[in-house]
């Protein structure tokens, strides 16, 4: 088996992470690795958003917080109403991917740039989790202020994050696949 399927295969989504920030030359070569995700038509209407800044990250934790509590998301609300709860998981790192609304396949390919960021960290070995329940921060009030925080374009909205850290714990076992998905049609 190849490098590149092994990396596809052992990649896990990792939830407990150190505090020690990302290597810069790492976190450079994971970046590089997102920028050169397809893109529909080669039009790269992405945006990415590095914070590595701990208090933006916990005002972030927070506003997803109130506006969870606020919503009609009766599970959701469970979750952030537990003391340990935070969006990113204390990852030093994470990345926020915005699209421009006007490109129809924009969202597509901040989806395949988050793959290429969660694979290239597994290959330098630090560990990422995508997620989206970070899109809860960027409603209309006070994530408007925080899209501007993040020097947004104007009219791009948020996508998806991708937490990175080095991992604090063991990795998590690979969980069965339902192969049945897949048909071959020959």
């Amino acid at each position: 088996m190849n490098e590149t399927i092994k990396v596809i295969l052992s990649r896990r989504s990792i939830r407990q992470y150190k505090e020690k920030q990302l290597d810069e030359a790492a976190l450079q070569t994971i970046m590089e690795a997102a920028i050169h995700a397809p893109s529909a038509m080669n039009a790269q209407r992405w945006y990415f958003a590095v914070v590595q800044n701990r208090s933006l990250l916990d005002r972030i934790v927070e506003v997803v917080r109130e506006n969870v509590l606020n919503s009609g998301l009766e599970m959701m609300k469970q979750r952030v109403s537990d003391p340990k709860y935070h969006t990113f998981y204390h990852a030093p790192t994470v990345v926020m991917i915005f699209a421009d609304e006007k490109h129809r396949f924009a969202q597509i390919d901040c989806g395949l740039a988050a793959e290429n960021i969660a694979l290239a960290a597994e290959s330098l070995g630090i560990g990422s989790c995508v997620m989206t329940s970070p899109g809860l921060a960027f409603t209309p009030g006070k994530g408007d202020g925080l899209k501007k925080e993040l020097s947004v374009p104007e009219g791009y909205n948020f996508v998806c994050a991708v937490a990175l850290g080095y991992m604090d714990g063991e990795k998590p076992a690979t969980p069965s696949r339902n192969r049945d998905v897949v048909k071959y049609i020959r």
